[in-house]
């Protein structure tokens, strides 16, 4: 299984987006990053400066989003809904899709499931719960 480091990560989405700056041709999870990275301008500035950004730490208790983070959690999003695990997830993105209007608008919706169960897992050192995060989307579904 492919584990990249933090700075592997990082460095995956400079490379991205400097190859996306120089007019370069993307292969393979390249493209659905930069679609990532397109939808979040305000990451570019960060993209642009790979020495200033590649090893700065991001602190939630000063209210910081990690734009790696964020942004890899859509590739995570992405490849779900591509293959529809865990099974329904797919169905449950469309559903989102056709009440909140928006493709990032409900990949967002499905980021704070996918962000409140990897914080459970890391919590209290458990195995992905799927029926978890297919029931938090439903709960999602459910409101107005």
């Amino acid at each position: 299984m492919f584990n990249p480091s933090r700075d592997q990560v990082r460095q995956f989405f400079f490379d991205v987006w400097a190859k996306y700056r120089a007019g370069q041709l993307l292969a393979g999870a390249e493209q659905p990053a930069l679609d990532a990275v397109l939808t979040h301008p305000e990451y570019h500035s960060i993209l642009d400066q790979p020495d200033r950004y590649i090893g700065r730490d991001y602190l939630p208790e000063f209210g910081e989003t990690n734009p790696f983070l964020h942004l890899s959690m859509h590739l995570a999003i992405t490849e779900q809904l591509s293959v529809d695990q865990p099974p329904g997830i797919r169905a449950r993105y469309q559903q989102l899709l056709q009440q909140l209007g928006d493709p990032m608008t409900a990949q967002h919706a499905v980021m704070d499931c996918l962000a409140e169960m990897i914080w459970q897992v890391q919590r209290h050192n458990t195995a992905f719960d799927s029926n978890a995060y297919l029931r938090c989307l439903d709960h999602k579904l459910d409101r107005p």
